[in-house]
């Protein structure tokens, strides 16, 4: 049996984790982008979460994770309509995927001679209802790029080959990460996630060695370290369940929707996306905290992650995006 490393185990990355867990909670934030150096956990973070979140209810069998037997494609083939309980699906997208592997196969000529819809499911069908993990995202192929968008926008997937087409859901968290040095992400891409993150190795010796130990501890006996942290791991997983159900019931007031409007205005950022992006993120850690409301912490706490990746560049200011939210939060959100 195969064992993820806890997420709870995991040492710093504060940011990383936080906008991970907010995507747990409400996935309609829009995945996270997760940029810096390599081997800093970015992966390492992602299987952890899925690792400890709830197991989804699906029919066994069914390609595309469908929660009941009304929701099963018409083209997909399952015998066993029992419903059952499996871990929340983890795909991982490679650079070198093929447009067929990522949205599916239509058998053409299966479908000519008997007349029926043989389609073989993609990894967008595996990810349904998931994550879609893709490392070196700055990377992928251009058209993969376009598929992405398209399917991010409308939570379908749709094949079409020679008149025929297949549609199923493809609802997923998307997890990028990537090095900034190797490559710019194309803007349409960077604006469809939700939440950004730079990440960097540890500079002080402490938090290195913790690194080490950890990792060292969980290569040497995987079972007997996950198990040592299983209890963390739960405390994260109920925390999540409990924000999930609260959500819904988190108080908005007109002044905090003026906070987000004057926040995304004094930064410059385009259209509403930001707005819409910053205050579910701070819906979202409100629910994480307990509370009954949003209020101006939770913008605090969010804001760089919504927004770094929103901002125009500025020839003039030669400060890192992260820090010019930071600095525009206290001066619009004191």
């Amino acid at each position: 049996m195969s064992h993820a490393f806890p997420f709870s185990a995991i040492v710093g990355q504060d940011a990383m984790k936080q906008a991970m867990l907010l995507t747990a909670i409400d996935a309609g934030i829009g995945g996270v982008l997760v940029f810096g150096d390599r081997g800093t956990g970015k992966s390492t973070a992602v299987r952890g979460l899925a690792a400890l979140l709830p197991p989804i209810t699906a029919i066994k069998g069914c390609p595309v994770n469908s929660a009941t037997e009304a929701d099963i494609p018409d083209w997909a083939n399952v015998a066993n309509r029992e419903v059952g309980e499996k871990p929340t699906p983890v795909v991982d997208l490679p650079l070198g995927a093929t447009e067929d592997r990522v949205v599916g196969a239509l058998d053409i000529e299966k479908a000519l001679a008997k007349g029926e819809k043989a389609f073989e499911a993609g990894l967008l069908a595996r990810a349904n209802r998931g994550y879609l993990y893709i490392d070196e995202v700055n990377l992928l192929e251009d058209h993969l790029v376009d598929l992405l968008l398209d399917v991010a926008q409308s939570g379908e997937n749709l094949v079409e080959r020679e008149g025929l087409s297949i549609r199923h859901p493809a609802r997923f968290v998307l997890v990028g990460s990537g090095n900034p040095e190797e490559g710019e992400l194309r803007p349409q891409l960077l604006d469809r996630f939700g939440l950004s993150v730079e990440v960097k190795s540890p500079k002080d010796i402490d938090t290195r060695i913790e690194v080490i130990k950890r990792r060292d501890a969980f290569d040497q006996d995987r079972a007997k370290f996950v198990k040592s942290w299983a209890k963390s791991d739960e405390t994260i997983r109920k925390s999540i369940i409990a924000a999930r159900k609260r959500l819904s019931k988190i108080r908005t007031s007109d002044a905090i929707l003026k906070d987000c409007a004057a926040l995304c205005l004094e930064l410059g950022s385009d259209g509403l996306r930001g707005e819409l992006t910053l205050l579910r993120a701070a819906r979202a850690q409100a629910a994480f905290e307990g509370s009954s409301e949003i209020t101006r912490a939770h913008l605090r706490a969010v804001a760089p992650m919504a927004l770094s990746h929103r901002l125009r560049r500025d020839p003039l200011d030669e400060a890192g995006s992260t820090t010019r939210v930071m600095r525009t939060v206290e001066a619009v959100l004191p």
